[in-house]
């Protein structure tokens, strides 16, 4: 029989403890150990904060290690778990999925004891840790190729009080963007089996491109923010400043407002995140390179809507993702 997943210390343990959480051996790697760190302040909420669930999205993992520096000193009640990077395979390989099974981690939740790397982190997160809080902050970003605004986002839910509950803590995060996103592709995401286990669920996209130290002053704001809102810890909610405001707006998204490449070629973007478009307007083109005398492609606005995100000029494939379009929320 296989080693179950464990704590190698006591998270009932008043104070700051660190230690792991072991994720057994399988036919394809050894075991792993993820660095974990927790501070018990006794009773009030639980709340589990994770990073690095794409290993190319080193946001999370950055803001999850700043959080350890200052949240001792800071907590005043509760029960806060921190593991900064929870697929170590994918970002020390710096890849969305994990290299040795080529699986996408935010895919196989709950996982499986008997499965692969991808599927045992899961299971050992689902049950291990998942029981001991009752809300997540998952951080991530939306990558290196790709514009987009601070944002915090959530998938609808069936559960009336549990959505209303998650888009009043994403709100609370005071990032320029609440987004609610109509997905297409939520089987085996870490949200949808947290929200069938009753959680709160928070996923933070921080931004995308390049990681400045500006963006993650925001970032960190938006945490302390969340952190806030919970009465983890005391402190004054504010907006942090992006692009010379500090304001917030919620939107929500459906998978009609993904506009798609319609052939493979080079995209070049010709809006900016936050964008207000009408119809018509010009999003990007896209420029086929199998000939110069081919003439490039004109992406257009479908309807009046907000650019929620871009991708940077990069060569993508026919029917690949180059913008996402949204609305504001009708409540």
């Amino acid at each position: 029989m296989s080693e179950a997943p464990h704590l190698t210390f006591d998270l009932d343990k008043t104070g700051v403890s660190t230690g792991h959480l072991v994720v057994p051996k399988g036919a394809d790697c050894e075991a792993l150990s993820l660095p974990v760190f927790s501070c018990n302040r006794g009773e009030g909420p639980s709340l589990l904060i994770t990073g690095g669930n794409h290993g190319n999205e080193l946001e999370g993992p950055i803001v999850a290690r700043r959080l350890v520096e200052w949240l001792p000193e800071a907590q005043k009640c509760g029960r806060i778990i921190i593991v900064p990077e929870i697929n170590p395979l994918a970002v020390q390989a710096w890849t969305r999925n994990t290299p040795i099974d080529g699986k996408n981690l935010n895919r196989v939740f709950p996982g499986r004891s008997d499965g692969s790397v991808s599927e045992r982190i899961a299971d050992a997160i689902s049950r291990v840790l998942l029981p001991m809080v009752d809300t997540i902050f998952d951080l991530h970003s939306f990558g290196p190729t790709w514009n987009y605004p601070p944002a915090v986002i959530t998938h609808p839910i069936a559960d009336v009080d549990l959505l209303t509950k998650t888009l009043r803590i994403s709100e609370a995060f005071k990032l320029p963007v609440t987004l609610l996103w109509e997905h297409d592709d939520t089987a085996g995401m870490f949200d949808t089996w947290a929200h069938s286990q009753g959680k709160i669920f928070i996923c933070a996209e921080f931004g995308g491109g390049t990681i400045s130290a500006e963006a993650l002053t925001i970032y960190d704001a938006g945490v302390r923010n969340g952190l806030i809102a919970l009465g983890l810890i005391e402190g004054k909610a504010e907006y942090p400043m992006f692009r010379q405001q500090k304001s917030g707006q919620t939107l929500e998204t459906n998978p009609s407002d993904q506009l798609k490449s319609p052939a493979p070629g080079i995209f070049e973007p010709r809006c900016s995140v936050l964008d207000e478009v009408k119809e018509g307007d010009l999003i990007g083109i896209l420029h086929p390179m199998g000939s110069l005398s081919a003439d490039s492609i004109d992406i257009r606005a479908p309807t009046t809507s907000i650019v929620c995100g871009i991708l940077s000029g990069v060569y993508v494939q026919g029917n690949e993702e180059v913008a996402s379009l949204a609305r504001p929320l009708a409540i």
